[in-house]
């Protein structure tokens, strides 16, 4: 199987605006067809809570015809247009669909943060971790997120193997991010998040970037769009990742990112994997 996990920064953007950070989505999202997955996670899919729309319909047809597709938005109480996550699965594929609520802080089960498909072989699941926040003013309720969210990958992988893919919203260690000493004190790379992060993996599962490449430096997921020279400079974060169970690690043939040229944002992350 290749899986690809792209948090996409607005999939309504992608499919309805002509800008030129939506030119530059859609050039990506070419490439990630092209590279022919059986599965494609989005997350931050910023739809609407009744979903994609008829427009958005016809162009995911068009971009990615042969697909079936499931969503999950952010609905009240949450943030209308907040969030949201998306999968894509080749329509030869027949995959039960779960819409978890984890019993995490509100609104966060209402943010559409997570979808879980279960194949005969392995369960397949997505997360948007909710940020900290400016100030780390969500910091304790993201703590909240990150228990329940673990507990949940535990009680799936206590049934079959597990690969969890997303944006995590943190960086693990000090080489997932270019500048470690001026952040440990800033959401995504607080002492909590990454304990908790440890913690998840702890629980019987692997970082599969880490296992197919070391300790490589200088390669990540994101690069801050406010930052005029983020990209340019690689001063970027690793907060994007594709943990499987620990007993199918030694199947993973590929786990990489895509690059996405001058695009800032998030980078979409590949998966090959021999089940």
């Amino acid at each position: 199987m290749i899986l690809i996990s792209w948090n996409i920064d607005s999939l309504n953007a992608a499919l309805t605006s002509d800008s030129n950070r939506a030119q530059e989505t859609r050039v990506v999202l070419k490439t990630i067809k092209a590279n022919d997955p059986d599965v494609i996670a989005i997350q931050e899919t910023k739809l609407r809570a009744t979903g994609p729309t008829k427009k958005h319909q016809e162009k995911l047809t068009e971009y990615f015809p042969g697909y079936k597709y499931v969503w999950r938005s952010s609905e009240e109480p949450a943030r209308k247009g907040y969030a949201g996550t998306m999968f894509l699965y080749k329509e030869e594929y027949d995959p039960e669909v779960t819409y978890p609520r984890i019993d995490a802080p509100d609104p966060m089960d209402d943010e559409g943060r997570i979808i879980t498909m279960e194949f005969p072989e392995v369960f397949v699941t997505q997360v948007y971790t909710p940020n900290s926040g400016n100030e780390l003013k969500r910091l304790d309720d993201r703590q909240g997120w990150d228990h329940q969210y673990a507990d949940y990958l535990a009680e799936l992988d206590e049934k079959k193997p597990v690969i969890a893919s997303g944006d995590y919203n943190v960086a693990h260690t000090e080489i997932d991010l270019k500048h470690p000493e001026n952040n440990h004190h800033n959401a995504g790379f607080t002492d909590e998040e990454r304990h908790d992060f440890e913690e998840l993996l702890a629980k019987g599962f692997t970082d599969t970037f880490r296992k197919v490449h070391g300790n490589v430096e200088g390669v990540y997921s994101w690069w801050a769009q406010r930052v005029r020279t983020s990209k340019a400079n690689n001063s970027g974060w690793r907060i994007d990742y594709y943990l499987v169970s620990n007993r199918i690690a030694d199947a993973v043939k590929r786990s990489e990112m895509i690059d996405t040229g001058e695009r800032k944002d998030h980078a979409p992350l590949l998966l090959e994997i021999d089940l």
